[in-house]
């Protein structure tokens, strides 16, 4: 096990699991999104979909026990343990510098999918398209007639969730620098979150 590791407000790292090591994301401070992304190392075209893993829960959010697959319909992470109030996203593309300006923000505003590109390129891997993300903590209700809304996270300070590689993968985390709708706390403000690789089980 290596130890736990601050994931910076705003920033995002790249990961190599191998299979059978988990992951686990804390939600440090109760209130910050973490986009996760995972790919096949041996070919970036393949990666972890949410629409596929949706197909495979029949629901729209994961619960300890679900696998996450990818394009291909192949298992590539599970979630093993989620000790939050289990509100997570797999609805909303990741920010990007296109959603700001249309935000009316101008200038550069930090992003998840910037934060994608830069972790990968950390690893000297050209990075493709970010895909649609896992947005962990990210609470985004759905309302009676079908139209979404952003809210609160409603974690608490240190709920996290573990995450097993079930193939060699590449695995990417944002800690979302979203600052104009709730997306990271009533005071739409991000904040760190943390990480850790567990070693694989009975390892």
């Amino acid at each position: 096990m290596t130890g736990l590791m601050v994931l910076r407000a705003r920033t995002g790292v790249a990961l190599r699991l191998r299979q059978g090591q988990r992951l686990q994301i804390v939600n440090t401070h109760g209130t910050q999104v973490v986009d996760c992304w995972a790919l096949n190392p041996a070919d970036l075209g393949e990666y972890m979909s949410m629409p596929h893993s949706r197909n495979v829960w029949y629901r729209l959010v994961p619960r300890p026990g679900d696998l996450l697959v990818t394009n291909l319909r192949n298992p590539i992470l599970r979630l093993l343990e989620d000790t939050s109030p289990g509100l997570h996203d797999t609805l909303i593309p990741c920010c990007d510098a296109t959603r700001y300006r249309q935000l009316g923000v101008e200038g550069r505003h930090p992003s998840c999918a910037e934060n994608f590109e830069m972790a990968l390129r950390a690893m000297q891997i050209d990075p493709p398209l970010p895909p649609a993300p896992l947005n962990l903590f990210m609470n985004v209700p759905i309302k009676a007639n079908g139209a979404l809304a952003v809210a609160p996270p409603d974690s608490k300070p240190g709920d996290h969730v573990i995450l097993e590689a079930q193939m060699d993968c590449l695995v990417v985390l944002s800690a979302c620098p979203h600052d104009i709708f709730p997306v990271n706390g009533a005071d739409c403000t991000p904040k760190d979150a943390a990480y850790a690789i567990l070693a694989a089980a009975g390892a």
